[in-house]
């Protein structure tokens, strides 16, 4: 009675968490001062802003109140939801807060492009640029509305002095002029790239926690457990620094199943064996590398300011390790410190909660795949 219990829990987090593809990311906004006239390029997913999402307080679109407009919009063709935005250009403008000499800009729409994506499980990106008139020259400052969430903001044009940045949502930027503008320093960056990290992890990164937790359940005691986090550390911090730079590019739509597939072979082996092999940490080395491309995704999305990569890339890589510990130490003191000596531990728990979760990725690995 308690397996099917098990496994029925399993099953449905499972179609749960697979229909939930609509994480929040930052817009993304080029910035370019010009004799005369500010131009904004700003990318980020639209349907969030006309759907009325407040950014700022959800992690994922499906958790929305209003999520059933945002599937709507979604579900529109490429020209439908272009003209769509085209028509509520003023809605979306009055939260693009630019600000000349402390006045208000009035930003005039350029063009509009819509990618072209049919899996209408992932969202998609809209690119849109808008001019203001500056005859005065007046000092530059930008952001987004509070509902609008995040900005990465960097400045064109003004090269090395050109200001580049992650800004929290309502937060405006320091001034700016076509000379320039301070950006963050190393430190401000690195600091800024942790809670990223921690965020990719907890709540985010579902499939990274249920690869985190297969580890776990092997054993939870700390030697076996610190040989294998040590080995997943590893190789997904050389491929998170390879893919973040670009030295190395696969197809998400590859890395993706794999890390799915990753997850069900932890598991399935936790099932069958009951300590640490030699071999085991070698292959938890080769899923890290799977792992570590798919973090570099993430920084990608939010462009890491130029000049300023390698204290992001060492922030986000922090914050992704206290994300995996944090998971680690809320599985111990929920389960592992009570019950890891018990002889019922490995039966009732570690083998009903591995074969969950390979239950999940199994799905995953579908999804991903065929579905």
């Amino acid at each position: 009675m308690r397996f099917f219990m098990w496994l029925k829990v399993f099953v449905l987090l499972a179609m749960s968490t697979a229909a939930s593809a609509h994480e929040v990311n930052p817009t993304v906004a080029d910035l370019t001062i010009s004799e005369g006239e500010v131009t904004l390029e700003l990318g980020g997913n639209f349907e969030s802003f006309l759907a009325g999402i407040d950014l700022s307080t959800v992690e994922n679109t499906d958790d929305a109140a209003n999520a059933a407009d945002y599937d709507a919009l979604r579900a529109l063709s490429v020209e439908a939801f272009e003209t769509r935005v085209r028509e509520q250009f003023g809605t979306i403008a009055q939260n693009i807060l630019i600000e000349l000499g402390g006045e208000t800009g009035v930003l005039t729409l350029n063009s509009v492009e819509v990618q072209d994506l049919s899996d209408l499980e992932l969202p998609r990106l809209t690119q849109m640029s808008a001019t203001i008139a500056n005859p005065e020259n007046a000092p530059v400052q930008a952001g987004l509305s509070q509902n609008y969430g995040q900005l990465i903001l960097r400045q064109q044009g003004a090269g090395e002095n050109g200001f580049a940045g992650l800004l929290g949502a309502g937060e405006m930027s320091p001034i700016l002029t076509a000379a320039g503008g301070q950006s963050e320093g190393a430190w401000d960056t690195f600091v800024r790239y942790i809670p990223v990290g921690i965020e990719h992890i907890v709540p985010l990164g579902l499939d990274h926690i249920l690869f985190v937790l297969g580890l776990f359940f092997l054993a939870a005691r700390l030697k076996p457990l610190l040989w294998q986090v040590s080995a997943f550390t590893l190789a997904h911090t050389v491929t998170l620094a390879l893919g973040a730079t670009g030295a190395v590019t696969v197809n998400p739509s590859i890395v993706e199943p794999l890390i799915a597939l990753s997850i069900v072979y932890v598991a399935v082996e936790n099932i069958f064996t009951d300590g640490l092999s030699r071999w085991r940490p070698a292959l938890i080395f080769a899923f890290g590398l799977l792992h570590g491309l798919g973090f570099s995704t993430v920084l990608g999305v939010y462009g890491i300011p130029e000049g300023q990569f390698l204290p992001a890339l060492i922030g986000f890589n922090i914050g992704v390790e206290l994300g995996q510990l944090i998971v680690i130490a809320v599985a111990f003191a929920l389960v592992g410190y009570w019950f890891r000596d018990k002889a019922w531990y490995r039966p009732v728990i570690a083998i009903p909660a591995s074969l969950g979760i390979a239950i999940i990725g199994a799905y995953w690995v579908l999804e991903r795949t065929v579905l």
